[in-house]
């Protein structure tokens, strides 16, 4: 009896140890598998970041492809700026004029009703035709067509009988009508020009008047507004130099060898 319940005790004792080493053999398996649970919780947390790291190129790329754009895309040019630019010469809003210098004598306030003494005289016309071509992006530039033609014998100044005379005879403008002027060199120009400035320089050129020519410098100022070129041109010369005798009447008048010219101009851009 006694060794029944002692073999009894032994074999419970067996089976109470199975089952403690079945547990921590169960534990022990499990332990690596609970270890490696933060490994792949890890792998899956720094997924994203990756996944972050390897966008953030191409967000980077996205937000410099605006700013490519704006690099090609460079404001366009003011128009007509580095080109050569045309205008012409408007007629009703231009003057041609000459001004010389005459001296009444004795017999004058007799003859013409015009009391002795010196007088500046001034005719003018608005037949004045012609175009002027500029690079105002350059002006050192090559001078493109610039002339100007006047029609003489339509010149007025306060005197009927002055006008006729110069028309039919002396100049005989009625016959030789045309003065025309080309230029062929500009001189003392800045270096860039600013729309509205009024600037100061040379014209040089060829003069004709009475179908004879003479090189010729005109002192000029100009200025650009918009689509309107204004400009004044002067020169001084002698009538002589065009093959016409300076009047001479005895005891009358006499007109001075020496004469001013100008041109008051307007022109629009074409």
């Amino acid at each position: 009896m006694f060794r029944q319940r002692h073999l009894i005790i032994i074999v419970l004792s067996l089976i109470t140890l199975s089952l403690l080493l079945t547990a921590c053999g169960g534990s022990t398996a499990e332990e690596p598998q609970a270890a490696n649970e933060p490994a792949a919780a890890e792998v899956e947390a720094e997924a994203p970041a990756a996944e972050v790291e390897a966008e953030a190129p191409v967000a980077e790329t996205e937000a410099e492809a605006p700013a490519a754009e704006e690099a090609v895309q460079e404001p366009a040019p003011e128009a007509g700026a580095g080109t050569m630019q045309t205008f012409v010469i408007v007629p009703a809003e231009s003057r041609a004029s000459y001004r010389v210098d005459e001296e009444f004598l004795e017999d004058s306030l007799s003859k013409l009703g015009i009391e002795a003494g010196q007088k500046d005289v001034v005719g003018s016309t608005h037949a004045v035709e012609g175009q002027i071509e500029l690079n105002l992006g350059d002006l050192s530039a090559p001078l493109g067509e610039n002339s100007f033609s006047v029609d003489l014998s339509t010149l007025e100044s306060d005197q009927d009988r002055r006008d006729k005379y110069i028309r039919e005879n002396g100049p005989n403008f009625s016959r030789f009508p045309m003065a025309t002027f080309t230029a062929t060199s500009l001189s003392g120009l800045p270096e860039s020009y600013k729309e509205g400035e009024e600037i100061q320089f040379q014209v040089s050129g060829d003069l004709t008047v009475h179908e004879v020519t003479v090189p010729t410098t005109f002192d000029a100022t100009a200025k650009v507004e918009g689509d309107t070129l204004t400009g004044v041109l002067t020169t001084r010369g002698l009538i002589s130099n065009f093959g016409i005798v300076p009047p001479d009447f005895a005891r009358t008048l006499t007109v001075a060898d020496d004469f001013g010219i100008q041109v008051e101009f307007t022109a629009n851009r074409q």
